[in-house]
């Protein structure tokens, strides 16, 4: 059996088909420059389109199948599936460079239990005035609480391990839990949780262009009034049902 890989990239994916094979290029050329070993995973996350196909033929090194529709759920069957002591999450629809993954390694290699990094979106200006603003915003709140996107988090395996992983009681805001929960015991064992500014991860805008700037936002602050909203998959049907194109 060959020796296990000093890291693993997982991909939660369901009918990620058309944004897969950009993601998957854009992931196996970080890789290639890398001198520790990877492996990248991704997960059905019981698609009805041809993502596991696609997912095999981009260049995944294994594709794991998880029934239930919960991105939580998702990434914790990757991670249960993975063989690396050090654990990168990267969105179906998010491009990293070689840069941003050489960093996120160089971290947990020397004091990190985890982290994030700043999110760029392509395509910006399908978002409007009000979208932009709220991606700012974003990048200031995730800075200055040390909160990591889910488009792009890192972790050791024994930190994601001691707390549980994901919460598969949320439908969203799972990252923000994890985030908290790594930065308490990162503090715990002397580990730092920081977010990466330079380079950004880049991940795709097509929300703003599913949905208005206004919408998306007034969605963000019920979710900050109701709390609660994040234990229910109606409530966050937002992040799961896309709009017919």
């Amino acid at each position: 059996m060959p020796s296990a890989p000093d890291y693993s990239i997982i991909i939660p994916a369901f009918n990620e088909g058309a944004e897969l094979p950009a993601t998957l290029a854009a992931i196996r050329a970080a890789m290639a420059a890398q001198r520790l070993t990877g492996e990248c995973i991704v997960v059905d996350n019981n698609s009805t389109d041809s993502t596991a196909a696609i997912a095999t033929a981009a260049g995944a090194d294994l594709v794991v199948f998880e029934p239930i529709n919960q991105i939580a759920r998702a990434r914790n069957t990757g991670a249960q599936a993975s063989r690396g002591q050090q654990l990168i999450f990267v969105d179906a629809d998010t491009r990293i460079c070689a840069e941003l993954l050489a960093e996120a390694l160089r971290q947990l290699a020397t004091g990190s239990c985890g982290g994030g990094a700043i999110i760029e979106f392509e395509n910006t200006q399908q978002a409007g005035l009000l979208g932009r603003w709220g991606i700012a915003a974003w990048s200031r709140i995730s800075t200055f609480t040390r909160t990591a996107a889910g488009s792009f988090l890192f972790c050791q395996r024994a930190a994601f391990e001691a707390v549980g992983g994901f919460d598969q009681k949320l439908y969203a805001s799972e990252e923000v839990r994890l985030s908290r929960l790594l930065r308490k015991w990162g503090r715990a064992h002397g580990l730092s949780f920081d977010i990466i500014t330079q380079p950004a991860a880049r991940t795709s805008a097509r929300k703003f262009h599913w949905y208005s700037g206004p919408k998306m936002l007034g969605w963000v602050f019920f979710m900050m009034l109701v709390p609660i909203a994040v234990r229910s998959r109606r409530l966050c049907g937002f992040w799961y049902k896309r709009p017919v194109q």
